[in-house]
């Protein structure tokens, strides 16, 4: 079993034992997630820890979308619990980019891209190749595309 996987595991006993429901609840379906993730597709494996991070990144996204949502349909209560749940699963990702360390990373990869020749915004792809590699886990993607086309436009 991974390192990251069994962590959510013992965090998951030490949440039943403190009867904290929000917790229990919220590792329970990352759990959930991950088991799911595990026996899909042709045969069952064992996910990596990259891959059960992803996982916990995927299942955060969801509770920020939800609580998102749940603010818009003035369900107050609602979107609390998720930011709540959003927050106990962001414990488990690495630390999360700063928008100047965003900036800086790229506009590295801008540089680079036009030194191998891509200009203005038809440079996206380029720039979004050597991107993606060094913010993997620690930016979203919309954020990165943000501040790629942001750089590339201005």
């Amino acid at each position: 079993m991974t390192t990251l996987k069994s962590k959510l595991k013992e965090d998951l006993t030490t949440a039943m034992k403190a009867r904290d429901e929000l917790t229990s609840s919220t590792l329970r379906l990352t759990l959930t997630a991950i088991t799911k993730e595990e026996v899909g597709g042709t045969t069952a494996r064992e996910l990596s820890d990259d891959e059960v991070q992803k996982v916990i990144a995927k299942e955060a996204k969801k509770r920020r979308e939800a609580a998102d949502a749940f603010a818009k349909g003035g369900r107050t209560e609602q979107a609390e619990r998720e930011k709540k749940e959003g927050a106990i699963l962001d414990a488990y990702l690495p630390q999360q980019l700063s928008d100047e360390e965003l900036n800086a990373i790229v506009a590295s990869a801008v540089d680079e891209a036009k030194a191998a020749g891509a200009e203005g915004p038809r440079a996206m792809g380029a720039v979004m190749k050597i991107v993606n590699p060094k913010v993997a886990g620690r930016a979203e993607g919309g954020r990165v595309a943000a501040a790629v086309k942001k750089l590339l436009a201005g």
